[in-house]
């Protein structure tokens, strides 16, 4: 655990010295984790291309190409149990090696959630290839389209076929124990399902419980009742791509549905604002102000909401 804070510190201190002002300075959370008791960890906030992403020269990436302290890795929680010196992935990510790497450092790796087949959600499976950590049947926690997906096409059935990793199926809404304190549910969501369905989970420890739905194309296609669920959790990571509509210029967003940040704030104001205060949006766009706007994150903090950040532990 001292490692992994060391480590967060440190970046925190090169962002302060090297960061341009208009980017915002990583903030390290507190670590006033239980030594014995399951925790999250968010082990990375942006969405699938990172941040910054690729062949983008914008203001909202430009600096970063030269002030890599700022960047920040895709999407990705960690599960923590120091019961059972176990962790546990949610998302194989491309940033795989480096949240491995973090998450390692408070627990040997004990199996992979996948949420989906896009490209920030599970392509991070390669590094446990052959070519790379040539690893010995690691379990990988899929849906069943996910599952023939990765079986049926190249080159992710030769890990299957090499051993790398073992499938274990997972079936909607049906709970998988993974130690007396820890147990997960996989949530069908809607989304742009090309290759695979996709999924959230409830992730339920000894004292508190979490949402981890990264990806959803709008709340209200979903059946069933998002403010429910956080009023029934205790922290709710949930998608915040976007900001607004029109926040890609040229590009109809249509075709890239998910629910606005600033549509989900309304649709959440009818909360109490201690359930407000679970919400930590992640999963962002590098078009996102949330990544690099400090009068939008202010809004979007003074209103009770939370934005994830990388290092960020949640007790469970």
């Amino acid at each position: 655990m001292a490692k992994i804070i060391g480590f967060f510190l440190t970046i925190g201190l090169l962002v302060l010295a090297c960061q341009p002002d208009s980017t915002v300075k990583i903030e390290v959370a507190s670590a006033a984790v239980p030594p014995n008791k399951p925790y999250l960890v968010v082990l990375g906030i942006a969405q699938d291309a990172g941040y910054p992403q690729a062949a983008c020269l914008k203001d909202c990436c430009r600096d970063l190409w030269a002030h890599p302290a700022g960047r920040k890795m895709v999407s990705c929680v960690g599960l923590i149990d120091p019961g059972s010196k176990k962790a546990w992935l949610f998302d194989a990510t491309p940033d795989f090696k480096d949240q491995l790497f973090l998450l390692q450092e408070h627990a040997p790796l004990a199996g992979i959630f996948l949420t989906h087949a896009h490209i920030g959600h599970y392509t991070g499976l390669m590094q446990l290839g052959r070519e790379v950590m040539g690893a010995n049947g690691v379990p990988v926690f899929a849906m069943p389209r996910m599952a023939t997906y990765l079986s049926e096409n190249g080159p992710w059935s030769q890990l299957l076929s090499l051993n790398n990793i073992i499938i274990q199926p997972l079936y909607a809404d049906t709970f998988v124990q993974l130690t007396e304190q820890i147990r997960v549910k996989p949530m069908l969501v809607p989304h742009r399902d090309e290759f695979s369905e996709t999924v959230g989970y409830q992730i339920n420890g000894p004292e508190k419980s979490a949402l981890f739905i990264p990806d959803i194309d709008k709340w209200e296609k979903w059946n069933r009742d998002i403010n429910q669920l956080i009023q029934e959790t205790d922290y709710a990571l949930l998608d915040g791509s976007f900001y607004q509509n029109g926040e890609i210029p040229g590009r109809d967003m249509a075709q890239i549905p998910h629910p606005f940040v600033s549509e989900s704030m309304v649709r959440f104001n009818a909360l109490a604002d201690a359930d407000k205060a679970k919400v930590h949006f992640i999963h962002f766009n590098h078009t996102n102000p949330l990544l690099w706007n400090e009068e939008t994150i202010r809004h979007v903090e003074g209103a009770h909401y939370k934005i994830a950040k990388e290092g960020m532990f949640l007790r469970l």
